[in-house]
């Protein structure tokens, strides 16, 4: 079969490899339909963040089942599935506690085994979400993206009747707008140094958009006032600076997830701290995005809203292309954050 394969030298190629087979009963093999990059692929390509090189990436991946083992249950062959990447060992004290993104034992396709960068890949049964017939196998290969904004939303209790401030609008902060649309936000506002991501925030829905390279967090401030009671703050841009607005622009008593993942050292000033404990704030991690039933709500729910029409994602998708043109479109990236997602579709 035909796979990409990244070096340690952070080139990528495609390369003829050996059929994967059936090892036990539980897997089945799935044949590639869509294949995300994701913006954690990025150090694992160009700054060496992979646990092992030549390896096969890809986690966000959907396809069709094409060969079950014998003791896969509600699965079967010609299944339209979602990739659910984590597989946690389920004994440990967490998994006991059904939390299951903190297993200390997991493994991960993708990252810590072969992933979806290939036409087909080995799985366990627990690694697929089956799709309904009315959503799209391109759907299929955002529900791990969009479970992530999800997973942070159903930590802060959800976002009926909240005002929800999504820091940072990137393809996991204008995911997770639309999941907070959908699930019932008072208002949403979005918030971005590029004015580009806050036009396509606004077309996607959003009811205001700041800019901070225009405005101070005191000006933002101001303009949220009538908004400031009963805040959800997502920040899901992953930066020092993110962080610290999130903190400065959140109301009294607001909601704080951290979705973004840091790449270097945050330092808060004493003062941003000191608004933590003055305005009461409620500061919570997210990590990943799974809960119990196994894989979680999460899934179902964004199912549910693909089902409903509720999620748009042609606006998020910078390009979509085969082998090798998936693998000029990141190669051209530079090691740099994508401006939009980019898929890799498997030829038939």
């Amino acid at each position: 079969m035909k796979a990409i394969i990244v070096n340690e030298d952070s080139t990528l190629q495609t390369q003829e490899l050996e059929m994967p087979v059936i090892e036990n009963p539980q897997q089945i093999i799935v044949k590639i339909a869509y294949s995300g990059l994701c913006g954690s692929d990025i150090p694992r390509i160009f700054h060496h963040g992979a646990h092992f090189y030549p390896i096969t990436l890809g986690h966000e991946f959907s396809g069709t089942i094409v060969e079950v083992g014998q003791h896969v249950e509600h699965l079967k062959v010609g299944d339209n599935i979602a990739s659910v990447p984590l597989l946690p060992c389920f004994k440990c004290d967490e998994c006991h506690h059904h939390y299951y993104s903190l297993c200390k034992n997991y493994t991960f396709v993708g990252s810590r085994k072969a992933g979806g960068f290939a036409e087909y890949v080995v799985m366990d049964q627990k690694n697929a979400f089956k799709l309904p017939n009315n959503v799209s196998l391109l759907a299929g290969a955002f529900f791990e993206p969009l479970t992530v904004g999800m997973h942070g939303i159903l930590l802060a209790d959800g976002c009926q009747d909240k005002n929800v401030i999504i820091v940072g609008a990137g393809t996991i902060g204008l995911l997770a707008m639309q999941c907070a649309k959908a699930m019932g936000a008072s208002s949403i506002i979005v918030i971005d140094i590029n004015q580009e991501r806050l036009a396509l925030a606004k077309s996607l829905g959003a009811d205001h958009v700041y800019n901070p390279s225009h405005l101070t967090a005191e000006q933002i401030l101001d303009a949220m006032n009538d908004l400031r009671f009963n805040q959800l703050v997502l920040e899901t841009a992953g930066s020092p600076i993110t962080v610290k607005l999130s903190i400065d622009i959140a109301g009294p008593r607001a909601q704080l997830v951290l979705i973004g993942t840091l790449h270097q050292d945050l330092a808060l000033p004493e003062k941003t701290f000191g608004l933590i404990l003055r305005k009461e704030l409620t500061i919570m991690g997210s990590w990943m995005n799974y809960s119990a039933p196994w894989p979680g709500k999460e899934w179902q729910l964004i199912s549910d809203y693909f089902a409903q029409g509720k999620i748009e994602l042609e606006k998020l998708i910078a390009g979509i292309g085969g082998a090798d043109e998936f693998i000029k479109m990141v190669t051209d990236l530079h090691g740099k954050s994508m401006s939009g997602k980019l898929l890799l579709r498997m030829e038939n």
